[in-house]
């Protein structure tokens, strides 16, 4: 019978080299969902700055603001997930883990559905544009 180690693997299956390697990409990932979120942020600032400064665009700074800081939140949003679930699958993956993490993803997947109603102003799965 094989042991079974902390993290419900099997010992010895998995190099320790490669679970190194497995918290540096969820690291990663971690690093590229706040990134992108603080550069939606940013980038709302400055696109919302440009449009108060042009008299034609003013009334549209409010909008433009809410429309990219939705999307840099969306995109974090994405990596953070995809951390999570590296984090959570191969590392530890307890019940109590895996039950955790359905809570985030569902948690996060409503603000993404949020999000993409917010932005696009219809149901993620519906196609309104016109055929081509």
């Amino acid at each position: 019978m094989e042991e079974i180690t902390g993290n419900g693997v099997a010992a010895g299956l998995s190099p320790p080299w490669f679970e190194a390697l497995l918290h540096q990409v969820a690291f990663a990932a971690e690093l590229l969902g706040v990134g992108a979120i603080i550069a939606g942020g940013l980038l709302a600032i400055w696109r919302a700055a440009r449009h108060w400064l042009d008299p034609g665009l003013r009334d549209r700074t409010y909008h433009t603001f809410r429309l990219t800081l939705a999307r840099g939140i969306l995109l974090g949003l994405e990596f953070l997930v995809a951390a999570d679930i590296i984090g959570t699958v191969a590392f530890e993956p307890t019940l109590q883990n895996l039950s955790v993490l359905a809570v985030i993803v569902a948690i996060r997947t409503f603000l993404s559905f949020s999000l993409t109603m917010e932005i696009e102003g219809r149901l993620p799965w519906r196609d309104d544009r016109p055929p081509k």
